[in-house]
């Protein structure tokens, strides 16, 4: 089992809202990109969300989601994890998150991507941050076995909080 570290966010200055997961798994690592799995909902979901035509070209979709406002990144930094599922993630350690929001302040929704981030941020950073909203949603990963349908009617969430 070795070290593996996440990636560094995908933000800007016009970010509103902050989708984080808890590590990248073995396929977005392999490719540095977020949500590679190709059965992974993430993206599919995104592109629906945000009535925006779908495409494979991972730029596109970085620039799709900073382009609505929307950032991402993960709560763990650093962690010792075989294969991909949260369950084998073990010595982990939180990105620096007061760091990030005083940067970035105009972020006022986190949204969770699974039960671990949302576990893990809760343990390592805690969410007394003033003006900011934390909301845990489904899991986009394949091995959260919950009907498409169902994990868009969760992720809709996000569509609301930009139209507030």
């Amino acid at each position: 089992m070795g070290y593996v570290n996440s990636f560094e966010p995908a933000v800007d200055e016009n970010s509103k809202i902050l989708i984080l997961g808890s590590m990248p798994g073995v396929e977005s690592l392999r490719q540095y990109q977020y949500y590679a799995h190709r059965r992974n909902a993430f993206w599919k979901i995104m592109f629906e969300l945000l009535e925006e035509e779908y495409t494979e070209d991972y730029e596109l979709r970085l620039n799709m989601a900073l382009k609505n406002s929307i950032a991402l990144w993960d709560v763990i930094r650093v962690c010792q994890r075989e294969g991909s599922l949260d369950s084998n993630i073990k010595d982990e350690e939180a990105n620096d998150f007061n760091v990030f929001f005083n940067k970035y302040q105009g972020i006022r929704h986190v949204f969770f991507n699974g039960k671990k981030a949302y576990d893990i941020f809760g343990k390592k950073v805690g969410f007394d941050f003033e003006g900011i909203r934390f909301t845990r949603l489904g899991s986009t990963s394949p091995a959260h076995a919950v009907k498409f349908e169902k994990k868009m009617n969760d992720w809709a969430q996000i569509a609301r909080a930009l139209n507030e």
